[in-house]
C-alpha cells in the first residue's frame, strides 16, 4: 500500500508508489500506528530536503523512529530538488551541508543580508508557501520568461518546470511534454516561493530528475 507522503509542486501530499530522488520533512505529521497523516501538514517552519541515503541509517517510513520510540519526523518524498523547492522546502544542513550552504549564501546575496540564518529564511519561506497560504502568486506570460531555470509554475492543476526557455510538464514519475513560453495563457501561477526564486537567480543549481537531467 502506498503511503500518503509524496509531495507535488503545490506542496500537497499524495499517495503514490513513486518515490523520487530526495526525502525530507516538515516535522511530525503522522500516526505511526496507522501510518496515516494527521490533520496538520507541518509542525515546524523548517521544511527541509534530505538525502534518501545518509551514513547507512535506516528508518521505517512513517513508523516509530524517534529516540524514545515516538513517531519521529515524517518522511516525505520528492521527484527531485526542483519539485521540493517549489513545494516550499530548502536543503538540509545536516545531510546536505554543501547544498544548504550554497542555498543560504545565494539567499543572503540576493537579500543583501550577510548575517541571515536558516530560521530567518524558513520564516520568510513559510509566509510564501502555497501549501501554507493557499494564495496563488499570479504572473503574466512575459514575467515567466524572466524566471530562472528551476522555477515552477502552474497552469490550472498542471505544474511546469522552466529550463533553458522551455517549460516541462511535471509528473510523479518524471517530466513529460515540453511547452513553449509562447503558448502560455495571459496569466499563470508561480509555485516556487519568491525566496527560493531569489536563490536560483543568484546561482543556486538544484538537482533535476533524470527525465530532464541532460
Amino acid at each position: 500500500m502506498s503511503l500518503q507522503n509524496r509531495a507535488n509542486p503545490f506542496g500537497q501530499l499524495i499517495a503514490t508508489h513513486a518515490r523520487g530522488l530526495f526525502t525530507g520533512n516538515r516535522g511530525v505529521i503522522h500516526d505511526p500506528d496507522t501510518k496515516t497523516l494527521l490533520r496538520r501538514r507541518w509542525t515546524t517552519k523548517a521544511w527541509i530536503i534530505c538525502q534518501c541515503s545518509f551514513r547507512g541509517r535506516h528508518r521505517e517510513v512513517m513508523g516509530r523512529n524517534g529516540p524514545s520510540g515516538g513517531a519521529g519526523w515524517t518522511e516525505l518524498f520528492f521527484l527531485d530538488e526542483v519539485t521540493a523547492l517549489a513545494a516550499g522546502h530548502r536543503p538540509c544542513f545536516h545531510c546536505r551541508r554543501e547544498p544548504a550552504t550554497r542555498f543560504m549564501n545565494c539567499v543572503r546575496e540576493f537579500c543583501q543580508s550577510p548575517q541571515m540564518k536558516a530560521p530567518e529564511a524558513d520564516a520568510i519561506l513559510h509566509a510564501q508557501r502555497y501549501a501554507v497560504t493557499g494564495k496563488p502568486v499570479e504572473l503574466s506570460a512575459s514575467q515567466v520568461a524572466k524566471l530562472p531555470d528551476g522555477a515552477m509554475i502552474a497552469i490550472g492543476e498542471a505544474a511546469f518546470a522552466l529550463r533553458s526557455g522551455v517549460l516541462h510538464e511535471w509528473g510523479f514519475a518524471g517530466y513529460g511534454a515540453a511547452r513553449s513560453l509562447e503558448s502560455l495563457p495571459p496569466v499563470v501561477q508561480l509555485l516556487t516561493p519568491r525566496l527560493s526564486i531569489s536563490a536560483l537567480e543568484a546561482g543556486y543549481a538544484p538537482v533535476w530528475h533524470d527525465s530532464l537531467a541532460s
